[in-house]
């Protein structure tokens, strides 16, 4: 939307923000969705700060 853009002057670079501010609130996520997504990723970083890797369990060294 607004990256990688050279607007001509300032009016023009206020009305981009203007139709992305509006594009964005008009296709917002759930708050539900977000609720869960957030979830997910806390649950993802905890099992990495811990070091638990997915699928099958290391065989322990000897």
């Amino acid at each position: 939307m607004i990256g990688n853009n050279d607007p001509p002057n300032h009016p023009a670079l206020a009305r981009q923000m203007q139709d992305y501010l509006r594009w964005r609130n008009d296709h917002r996520r759930h708050p539900t969705v977000l609720q869960a997504q957030r979830r997910e990723r806390a649950r993802i970083r905890i099992r990495i700060e811990k070091d638990i890797h997915w699928g099958r369990p290391r065989p322990k060294a000897a």
